[in-house]
């Protein structure tokens, strides 16, 4: 079976924010494999160990996702494609369509992608692929199994738990609870260093950047305001009340 897994790297969960001139800082700034892409990969793993196959890994990004896709491959996936040209960079809608173009001559049974990424939270670049290439698709799942071409996945809704069957090919979106991601073993990243990386760009795509750029524009990113810190009353409790209603007249001016 042939799984394709669609990854991101992202900031470290830990990394503070930073906006410099309109746009978020990477200097000095850790980046990891997004969190729910781990579970995509653990999982495409242990699909191709129980039924044979290749996992291969793709994602658009620049050079330092390089690095992502490298743990990826150590931790046990098979080959890995990478598009690094700055013209196919954009939001959902570009990406999506970038992947597709990646893999409509491509041979997959199974696509695998996070819930979402950590760092934009939209959780589009799953369903947005799956309609791009018109295959069935099953968003958060918690569970998946493979019977020849049938596939039955359980998935999270909202607190409750939904099972829903369909056949190959399908991409599905890894929800935490999936399962627990490997770490890279040192044989692994050794091995991780001679596995093939393909790096291709718009002409190696034949694809128009202007004709993928996303209809949308980001005008401004800035942090939310701080806000002023709460106050705790003191006293008895008809001193209190007294004060409160003063703060809210006064300061609040909502009475």
């Amino acid at each position: 079976m042939n799984i394709i897994v669609c990854l991101k790297q992202t900031f470290d969960t830990e990394e503070k924010i930073v906006i410099e001139n309109g746009a978020i800082s990477e200097d000095g700034v850790e980046f990891i494999i997004n969190p729910y892409d781990e579970y995509a990969v653990e999982e495409a793993i242990k699909l191709r160990d129980e039924v044979g196959g290749e996992v291969t890994l793709v994602t658009v990004g620049p050079d330092r996702a390089e690095t992502a896709l490298r743990t990826a491959l150590a931790m046990g996936a098979d080959r890995a494609v990478i598009v690094n040209d700055e013209e196919l960079f954009g939001d959902q809608f570009t990406t999506a369509k970038v992947l597709a173009t990646v893999l409509k001559d491509r041979e997959y049974d199974l696509i695998i992608a996070g819930n979402m990424a950590v760092d934009n939270g939209s959780g589009q670049i799953g369903p947005r692929l799956a309609e791009e290439l018109n295959i069935p698709q099953v968003t958060t799942i918690t569970k998946i199994d493979v019977d020849g071409n049938k596939v039955t996945c359980e998935r999270d809704v909202e607190g409750d738990l939904e099972i829903i069957e369909t056949t190959l090919p399908v991409l599905v979106t890894a929800q935490q609870g999936l399962n627990e991601p490997r770490y890279p073993s040192l044989p692994g990243i050794m091995k991780a260093k001679k596995k093939p990386m393909e790096r291709l760009d718009a002409s190696d795509l034949n694809l128009d950047p202007a004709a993928v750029q996303s209809p949308t524009v980001v005008e401004e990113i800035y942090l939310p305001a701080k806000k002023d810190a709460g106050k705790i009353l003191s006293g008895d409790l008809a001193d209190q009340v007294k004060e409160l209603v003063q703060l809210l007249h006064n300061e609040a001016k909502v009475v």
